[in-house]
């Protein structure tokens, strides 16, 4: 009979129970205590995603852009409104031929809040697409005008670029542009545009909304060209306006800026915006005011029909003098400079925030 083989040795005190520690008469296997905080949850692996794509240079400066014309308009509705009123005034209307605060008072007792803010609601859903277009388009179109990847730009280069950005803008959204001017006069007190006799006069009038505008006029003056009426002037004003507003607005910017710092404060921010869209809005004024008479060339009452760009300057001058050029230029340079300062401030802050949120470590370019 064979030996019995001898009883396995007893575990010591000082032998682990670990199933994962190797025992003497195991193999080891390789085992980790860590985990790997290099590979995203599953949970988070989507956040993180969002977060590199809505801190990209182009995505940042579209969102921010949206956020910031939102924000300027509605802070200078009032203002804006007027300015169309007084633009659409020909010489032979005085209904708004007042005072800024008297006019401003006459549309408060006529027509309350809702007539200070009228066409807001359109003109916000215009500009938040606009905004955002030019923003965005401007950081898109900038790698093809710098001299090299990363350089700043020439204040020439800005001007160029913010044209193109300011053209791309206004040809996206230049439909709504045309009906925000339409609600903006058709509740004005214009006796021309007033109810007809034979209605009640003591029942107010049930304008159309934005889009109910939208088709009468497609249907009624000329289908897709009708919602383009007047592009072209409007592009001549739009194209130099944002160039310039672009290219003042970093070299303003830069003289704000401390030596010490990168950025001005925020009331730097705001002095910027407010210079340069002053003066890029004197510049290119006249060109607006021929916009907004080619917007509503064709409606009735208002008192004039012009052939085109040459004729409406010819029979502007005529008319009104040199001064008719620059109609609600007053209460224009007073809305533009709170509305560009708290456009290029918002801009700038909701950028930064976006930009902040990239999960990645490195450096991007500038983003303007």
């Amino acid at each position: 009979m064979s030996a019995r083989p001898p009883p396995p040795p007893p575990l010591s005190a000082s032998a682990s129970t670990d199933p994962h520690q190797s025992h003497p008469h195991q193999p080891q296997t390789p085992t980790s205590t860590t985990m790997d905080t290099t590979t995203p949850s599953p949970t988070t692996a989507p956040l993180l995603g969002f977060q590199a794509w809505v801190s990209q240079a182009v995505v940042a400066s579209f969102i921010a852009g949206g956020v910031a014309g939102a924000v300027s308009r509605t802070v200078v509705s009032p203002l804006e409104r007027l300015k169309i009123l007084l633009q659409v005034q020909t010489g032979s209307r005085t209904e708004y031929k007042m005072s800024i605060s008297k006019a401003l008072g006459k549309i408060w007792r006529e027509e309350g809040f809702k007539g200070m803010m009228a066409g807001n609601g359109t003109n916000c859903i215009r500009i938040v697409p606009y905004s955002a277009v030019q923003f965005g388009s401007y950081n898109f179109y900038k790698r093809f005008f710098e001299a090299s990847p990363g350089e700043p730009l020439s204040p020439a280069r800005r001007l160029l670029c913010g044209a193109t950005a300011g053209i791309t803008s206004v040809t996206f959204t230049y439909p709504l542009d045309i009906v925000r001017t339409r609600l903006s006069i058709q509740s004005a007190s214009f006796s021309s545009l007033s109810p007809s006799p034979s209605s009640n006069p003591s029942t107010p009038r049930r304008l159309p909304g934005m889009w109910a505008t939208l088709r009468h006029m497609y249907a009624t003056e000329g289908g897709l060209p009708a919602l383009y009426r007047g592009i072209i002037p409007t592009v001549a004003g739009v194209a130099p306006y944002v160039g310039l507003n672009f290219m003042i607005y970093e070299s303003v910017r830069h003289s704000f800026t401390p030596p010490d710092q990168t950025q001005p404060s925020p009331v730097g921010k705001l002095c910027a915006g407010a210079i340069s869209g002053g003066v890029a809005q004197t510049c290119t004024y006249p060109l607006d005011v021929l916009r907004r008479r080619f917007q509503i060339n064709t409606m009735s009452g208002m008192g004039y029909q012009y052939k085109g760009i040459f004729d409406a300057v010819k029979v502007i001058v005529g008319q009104e003098g040199v001064r008719g050029l620059y109609k609600g230029i007053a209460p224009n340079l007073l809305k533009v400079a709170p509305s560009m300062a708290s456009s290029w401030l918002s801009f700038e802050m909701t950028r930064d925030f976006l930009v902040g949120l990239r999960p990645e470590e490195e450096e991007e370019g500038e983003l303007r």
